[in-house]
C-alpha cells in the first residue's frame, strides 16, 4: 500500500506498566493473537503476584516489576526482577521495548512515561493521568523527541482514526461520545439514592471498579475532554460530548466543510489497544464484528451537566490550567473510593471535588514536582471533605 511503512522484521518488543489490569490483560490478548508479530519484554504490576507469575510464565520477558515493594515476589521465570518507582522506570525503557503499553492506574505512570520518551519508545497510552495531569509537560516532549503517543482510549483512538492524514487545520470540532453510563435517564433527587451496585453496573462496557464509577458520574468524559485537548492540540470550545448508548460510535471528528467521520465498532477495548500496536496498519483481530443491520439503531443526546457536573469541572480545571487538572484528579480519586466504601453519597463525589478545586490557588509553572505537590495536596484536602459528609451508618 503507497505511503504505509511494512512492518519492522521480527518481532516487535512490548513493555507493560500495568500487566495485571483490564487493559494490560487484554493488551497481552491482543500480544497471544499475533505471537509473530510481536514479543513481550518487560511486564509491571501493582500487588497482584500470582497473576503476574501466571503471565511471567506464559510469555517469559526479560523483566518483571512489582510496584508494591511490600507484596510477596512472585516465583518468576525470569532472573530479573524490580520494585517500586524505580522498577516502572525499568520496564519502561527497557533496552528491547520497541513500544511501551502505559496502562498503569493513577498518576503513577507520569514519571516513567516522561522516561519512556526520553528512551525513544512509542507510547501506547492508555492512563488517563498522563496527559490530564502533564499533558502540558508531555505532549511538547514527545514532539521534540519525535515519539509517538498512540492513544488506546476508545474515544481518542476514534478521533485518532478519523483523523486519518487530513490537515490540523481543516478540523472543525472534535466529538467525544458517552455511553451515559446506568444513571442517564436517571433524576436528579433519586440519583441522591443510588447504591454502589447500580452505580458498578455499566449497560456496554466490563471496566475496573474506578472507572466505572467514573463513568457512571460523567467523569471519565470531562477527563477525556481535558486528553482531546492535548493529544489533538484543539481549543476547549471545539470539544464537544455526546450521549450515545450503544457505545458503537466512539468518537467523531468535524471537518470545516460541514463533514463528519466517526470510528464505529462493538465495544471491545481490544481492538484500540491492538490498533495501538499495529498502527499504521489494521490486522486481524479476536473481536467480534459489527453488523449496523443486527444493531437497528444508534441514539444520541446532549449530556445534561445539571445531572452530571462533572463535564463542567473538567472543562474548568483545563481551562484553568497549571495543576487544576491535578487536583481534579486527585479528589476525585479520593471521592470515589469513599463511594466505594460506602461512605458518601453517589451525588457527593462532584460536591467534593467542586469543593476542594475551589479551595485550590494553583500552580502555573507547571513541573512534575509541582504536579506531585498539588496530588499531595488535594487528597488529604478531599479526605477531609469526605469526613465532613460521612454518611455511613
Amino acid at each position: 500500500m503507497p505511503g504505509i511503512p511494512e512492518p519492522p522484521a521480527g518481532p516487535i518488543g512490548v513493555a507493560i506498566l500495568g500487566s495485571t489490569g483490564s487493559v494490560g490483560r487484554q493488551a497481552l490478548e491482543v500480544i497471544a493473537h499475533h505471537p509473530d508479530r510481536f514479543r513481550v519484554v518487560a511486564l509491571a504490576a501493582g500487588s497482584n503476584t500470582a497473576m503476574l507469575a501466571e503471565q511471567t510464565a506464559r510469555f517469559v520477558p526479560d523483566l518483571v516489576s512489582l510496584q508494591n515493594e511490600e507484596a510477596d515476589q512472585p516465583d518468576s521465570h525470569t532472573p530479573n526482577a524490580a520494585r517500586g518507582s524505580a522498577g516502572l522506570i525499568d520496564v519502561a525503557t527497557h533496552s528491547a521495548a520497541d513500544i511501551v503499553v502505559v496502562a498503569t492506574s493513577g498518576h503513577a505512570a507520569i514519571v516513567p512515561t516522561h522516561h519512556a520518551i526520553a528512551a525513544g519508545k512509542t507510547i501506547a497510552l492508555a492512563n488517563k493521568e498522563t496527559i490530564v495531569c502533564a499533558g502540558e509537560l508531555i505532549i511538547p516532549f514527545a514532539r521534540e523527541r519525535g515519539v509517538e503517543i498512540r492513544p488506546v482510549d476508545s474515544e481518542h483512538s476514534a478521533i485518532w482514526q478519523s483523523l486519518g492524514r487530513s490537515a490540523h487545520s481543516e478540523i472543525s470540532r472534535l466529538i467525544l461520545t458517552a455511553s451515559g453510563g446506568p444513571f442517564r435517564e436517571t433524576g436528579l433527587r433519586e440519583m441522591t439514592e443510588v447504591t454502589l451496585e447500580q452505580a458498578l453496573a455499566h449497560p456496554t462496557w466490563a471496566m475496573g471498579g474506578k472507572i466505572t464509577i467514573d463513568s457512571a458520574t460523567l467523569m471519565n468524559k470531562g477527563l477525556e475532554v481535558i486528553e482531546a485537548h492535548w493529544l489533538f492540540d484543539v481549543g476547549y470550545d471545539q470539544i464537544d460530548v455526546v450521549i450515545h448508548p450503544e457505545s458503537i460510535v466512539h468518537s467523531l471528528v468535524e471537518f470545516l466543510d460541514g463533514s463528519q467521520v466517526a470510528q464505529l465498532s462493538l465495544p471491545d477495548m481490544r481492538l484500540p489497544i491492538q490498533y495501538a500496536l499495529t498502527y499504521p496498519r489494521h490486522a486481524d483481530s479476536p473481536c467480534h464484528k459489527l453488523s449496523l443491520t443486527h444493531i437497528g439503531a444508534l441514539h444520541f443526546a446532549a449530556p445534561d451537566e445539571l445531572r452530571f457536573p462533572a463535564l463542567s469541572l473538567a472543562r474548568q480545571a483545563g481551562r484553568a490550567g497549571g495543576t487544576y487538572p491535578t487536583v481534579l484528579s486527585a479528589a476525585d480519586e479520593i471521592a470515589v473510593e469513599a463511594f466505594i466504601a460506602k461512605r458518601i453519597r453517589f451525588t457527593d463525589i462532584m460536591e467534593i471535588v467542586e469543593r476542594v478545586l475551589d479551595r485550590h490557588r494553583g500552580e502555573h509553572d507547571l513541573s512534575f514536582e509541582s504536579i506531585a505537590a498539588a496530588d499531595h495536596w488535594a487528597r488529604p484536602i478531599a479526605a477531609q471533605e469526605v469526613v465532613r459528609l460521612n454518611r455511613s451508618p
